[in-house]
Parts: C-alpha cells; structure tokens; sequence
C-alpha cells in the first residue's frame, strides 16, 4: 500500500523520516524494495542525468518523463516531484501544471519552491487537492538571486524571513517542509514551531527528516559533493573498474566464452 500524506504527518516527532531522489524505474524499484518513506523526482536531474549546468533549463516535459517511470516503480514510498522553473509563476499555470504531475506522471504530491511569494499558489493547489511540499532556505531555482549555492539564513533578518516563510506556509496548507542550507538552529526552531514535518537536506540533525541526491549517496565522482553529503558507496569507480574489465576481455577475445555462447 502507497505510503500516505496523513502517515507522513503523523512520523513528527515520532520517527525520522528517510527521503532520496530517484529519476527512473531501477533505482526507484530499488529504493520500493529497501523501505524509502519518500521518493522525490528532483528537478536536480538536470545536472545528475541531463548534463545541465543548473535546474533552470528542465523541462516540464523531461520531469513527467521521468516521474512516469519512478512511479511506475514505486508501490509502497510517496513519490513527490519538483515543479520545475517556471511552471508555477501563477494560480492557473501551477494548477494546470501540477495536475499533469498527478494525472500523466503518477506522483502523489508536488514540491514547491518559495515561501510568501508561492503561498497564494500553495493554499490553490491544497485545495484543489493536490498536496504540496514546500521548499525554504537555498532554493535552487533562485540560486542566482541568492548569490549562489550557500547557506542561508545566518544574519538575523534573513532567519526571521525563512521562520516567517515557514509559518505562511504552513498556513497554506503543506504537508512537509524542505529546509536546504541553514544553520541547524534555525532548523530545529522551524522544527518545533511548525506542525507539519521539516525535511532537512544541509540543515542538521533535528529536522523531521533527511533528504540526500541518490547521487551523491552513492558517490558518483562527476557530482558535487558538499559539505552535507555522505558518501554511502563509491558507485562510479566501482562502475569503472567493471567498463575496463569488460573492455579488456572484449579485446583480449576472452568474452564470451562458450559457456556464453550457444551450441
């Protein structure tokens, strides 16, 4: 049975709650089969899978394609997908948007980026019935007005905007909170203020949750690796040694075998 919003609410303050990204079938399967809470099909597949230098170049079309296949992959954890760059900037967008995600790509809920500026947006979506997870901190899709991929919410103005951001909207109706780059005292005041789960991603150890790039998990060298990561496997240079091994027996004429072939 798919994981509900109401039982990813109720884990607050109770038990943590385990978020990665996915972008297609095998490793979303994967993470089906290990007990993953949440899958979120990250607008981050621009630069992991598509060889984007930001998020901003995706498409609405490339994150329904990959949403599909997750989805399709995905029988127990709730999928969540980034609305992409763009594809929010009104009421009516948004929700023409955001049913695409629910209706073609089969994701349970949407992410959003943003806090006073999308709360319109987000009470829209919440009721039309379409859950939402916010996304406050350094924003990716911001990334440039932000001054870069930094931390945020050290000066005492700017950690009271993301507090207050926080509460509006919650106000407006989110089921969880991405808190991405700030210090972990903030996080954890966020925490304790809001009601609804904060999932933290570079923002300490007393958020509701955690959410990594898969990625970065599983150390693929040609990603970035910041301070908040840790490296569960070395995936790439595993893969390397396994392309040179084939290689090898490909020219050495020891592959295939007959064991491989047939009579």
């Amino acid at each position: 049975m798919r994981t509900s919003i109401k039982s990813i609410r109720e884990k607050k303050g109770k038990e943590k709650i385990a978020v990665l990204t996915a972008y297609d079938f095998p490793f979303a399967k994967m993470l089906d089969e290990t007990g993953i809470d949440i899958i979120l099909v990250g607008d981050s597949l621009g630069m992991v899978l598509l060889g984007y230098e930001s998020t901003l170049p995706v498409t609405m079309r490339e994150m329904i394609h990959h949403t599909k296949a997750v989805s399709r992959a995905a029988k127990r954890p709730l999928v969540v997908s980034d609305m992409p760059f763009g594809s929010y900037d009104s009421v009516e967008r948004a929700s023409r948007n955001a049913r695409r995600f629910i209706q073609e790509g089969g994701a349970d809920a949407v992410k959003l980026e943003g806090g006073e500026s999308v709360a319109t947006i987000v009470k829209a979506l919440v009721r039309s019935g379409i859950p939402v997870m916010g996304h406050l901190g350094m924003t990716p899709q911001s990334a440039t007005q932000l001054g870069g991929y930094k931390v945020q919410g050290r000066e005492p103005q700017q950690a009271q905007k993301i507090s207050e951001d926080a509460q509006l909207l919650e106000e407006a109706g989110i089921f969880s909170l991405v808190l991405e780059c700030v210090p972990h005292r903030l996080a954890e005041k966020i925490t304790k203020k809001i009601s609804c789960p904060t999932i933290g991603i570079g923002a300490g150890p007393k958020t509701d949750g955690q959410v990594l790039v898969l990625h970065d998990l599983l150390g693929f060298e040609g990603s970035v690796h910041p301070r908040f990561v840790r490296r569960y496997a070395e995936f790439e240079k595993e893969a390397r040694k396994a392309f040179s091994r084939y290689i090898a027996d490909v020219r050495s004429g020891s592959f295939p075998s007959l064991k491989e072939s047939f009579e």
